[in-house]
């Protein structure tokens, strides 16, 4: 966005940059083999995949040529970072920075660096002393190329319906399912029951943080009939009576059968009434997901909880407006004013 606001680019040209960084930088992960790579190298594959993926779209924003590629790549290698000790931030600040903040810095200066006309090296992912020779010698490194061209990724993506740690989701959609079906009031409830891949309850097993922590976030759901980034925010509710009179009645039990089909991230849910009777549901695909895409109102709806309360209801309802229509903006920083606080 900062470069296609400095370069002037229309709405057409932002949506090909935008998807071409969808492009590179998930590519670059695949190549590493992300989830071992992540466990056994201590490195932040979010925030790899992300600083190349804003180099490639400010590069597209910035018109820069085949060989001025070439240089943002190299630019581009000698900036990544990002550890994985940004998850023992228990405010979950620093993870805001190394996923985001800092990629899409570090992507934006090596376009800005390439386009005031410095050069470097042409094959920064071969040769001596390369990119994956340092990061991940043993990367299979022609997922890079593999269906360029035919397989799009951001066509792949995934969108939280929540605003949640990842393992959180399912679960949240079993609570959503069921209450939609037979409406429950927490009187009404004797025990909830979750239960999630192994991996996955660690992570959000009665975690200090009321977004990362699924017991907190099902005594909610049951409570609220919904879970909103203000609930899932709201640090000084995780003393409330009423929520930990719930939470009370959750239990988190960790499936050997769910860890067996990872990365989905599947969850099964019961909800045991006192007068005996089971509700329940699994959700084998999260809603979000390519197999389960949500609405485009259901998009607009969480693009509404997050800035509504930021840039006021007018602004908010123009920038969804304009964005579901984006390639037939002229210049991009027409956005400036619906991105301002009203």
């Amino acid at each position: 966005m900062a470069a296609g606001e400095k370069f002037g680019i229309d709405g057409t040209h932002f949506l090909r940059a935008v998807t071409l960084g969808y492009d590179i930088g998930p590519r670059m992960t695949m190549s590493f083999g992300a989830i071992d790579f992540r466990n056994n190298s201590h490195k932040s594959t979010h925030a790899i995949a992300g600083i190349f993926g804003s180099a490639a779209a400010a590069g597209c924003a910035a018109n820069l040529n085949a060989q001025q590629m070439r240089w943002l790549l190299d630019y581009t290698a000698q900036q990544s970072s990002g550890i994985g000790a940004w998850n023992r931030d228990t405010e979950h600040i620093e993870k805001a920075f190394v996923f985001a903040g800092m990629t899409a810095r570090s992507g934006v200066t090596s376009a800005l660096v390439v386009h005031a006309g410095f050069d470097g090296i042409d094959d920064i992912f071969s040769g001596v002393d390369n990119y994956f020779l340092a990061y991940a010698p043993n990367a299979h490194t022609q997922e890079l190329t593999d269906q360029l061209g035919e397989r799009y990724e951001i066509a792949r993506t995934n969108i939280k319906k929540w605003t949640v740690g990842s393992p959180i989701q399912a679960p949240l959609d079993c609570m959503y399912n069921i209450m939609k079906k037979r409406p429950v009031k927490p009187e009404e409830v004797k025990s909830i029951v979750v239960r999630l891949a192994n991996t996955e309850a660690r992570v959000v097993d009665n975690r200090e943080m009321p977004d990362i922590s699924l017991q907190h976030m099902v005594a909610v759901m049951l409570l609220d009939g919904t879970a909103s980034f203000r609930a899932a925010h709201d640090k000084a509710r995780m003393k409330d009576p009423a929520v930990l009179a719930v939470r009370a009645k959750v239990q988190l039990v960790p499936s050997e059968e769910l860890e067996k089909l990872e990365p989905a991230r599947q969850a099964i849910v019961e909800i045991t009434l006192n007068d005996g009777t089971v509700l329940s549901d699994r959700v084998t695909d999260v809603r979000g997901t390519v197999d389960n895409p949500m609405t485009r109102e259901e998009v607009a709806q969480k693009c509404r909880d997050l800035v509504e309360p930021v840039l006021g209801k007018t602004n908010c309802s123009s920038l969804i407006e304009k964005v579901f229509v984006i390639e037939n903006v002229k210049d991009v920083r027409e956005l400036r004013s619906v991105l301002q606080k009203a």
